[in-house]
């Protein structure tokens, strides 16, 4: 199932072969360092991606190049292209960032959202209710994104959306990490479910709060157990981030914050 711009459900019909050869090359690598299907530390051939998408080294090279802007890949001169290490500290920064937008996005929502518009979001949760069933977490995480886009527009802020996904690249590996987690699903899945039954209601600070609770799943503590699970995922010292963040959550740190979005 694929999902369309504005966040409604569409038929299939894949866009990853539209664009030029760097930008196809470049949002299929991105994909796969992004879903985990390339692991950090993991060695990217040119050669065997060029092979692969059937072109010339020329726009792979191109794409690693926005890929080491986006700090997701890293080029060493003579020794090779690596998918780059989740990096601790911009991972809390970064949710932070995500966390004061989505409040924005949410707020906006609560006060616009139409009845198709919430009827399309429910049909996002069944949808993840039977991805949850079936186990499928890459499909489980589309649904996600979908939902959250489709919050954004119906804010009428899709601007926004564009600028969270960019922001929460790491988050995203990061969050790849703990699906596998018991219940981690199904947790996600109930605090959909509260976000859009307070659009419903159109009643913005309860959708604020549905929010904020349901980002709160990244925090200085939260972090370590993963981060111990895959030590050689991660650069950087967590020790630095629980000085700078302690253990507090990182998403009670914007809208509950004096002189936050």
């Amino acid at each position: 199932m694929a999902y369309a711009s504005d966040g409604m459900i569409e038929i299939p019909g894949s866009d990853s072969r539209n664009g030029t050869a760097t930008q196809i090359v470049h949002r299929r690598l991105r994909a796969e360092i992004v879903s985990l299907k390339r692991l950090p530390g993991e060695t990217i051939s040119e050669k065997e991606i060029a092979a692969e998408c059937g072109t010339s080294r020329t726009p792979i090279r191109e794409a690693l190049l926005r890929l080491a802007e986006e700090q997701l890949v890293d080029i060493v001169p003579k020794s090779g292209t690596r998918v780059s290490r989740i990096p601790v500290a911009s991972l809390l920064e970064a949710q932070v960032a995500r966390t004061a937008l989505e409040q924005v996005n949410v707020r906006a929502a609560a006060a616009r959202v139409q009845g198709s518009e919430i009827a399309n979001m429910r049909a996002l949760l069944m949808f993840q209710r039977e991805r949850t069933d079936a186990g499928d977490s890459d499909q489980f995480h589309a649904a996600d994104e979908a939902l959250h886009r489709a919050i954004a527009v119906a804010g009428g802020y899709p601007g926004i959306w564009k600028i969270i996904e960019q922001v929460k690249l790491q988050v995203d590996r990061y969050r790849r990490l703990t699906l596998p987690q018991i219940n981690r699903m199904e947790r996600v899945l109930v605090e959909h479910g509260e976000i859009v039954d307070a659009l419903a209601a159109h009643d913005a600070e309860r959708a604020v709060e549905a929010m904020t609770h349901h980002l709160e799943g990244l925090s200085a503590e939260d972090l370590r157990p993963i981060r111990d699970l895959n030590p050689d995922y991660f650069i950087g010292d967590i020790k630095d981030v629980y000085e700078k963040w302690g253990d507090g959550d990182i998403a009670s740190q914007t809208e509950d914050r004096p002189g936050a979005i």
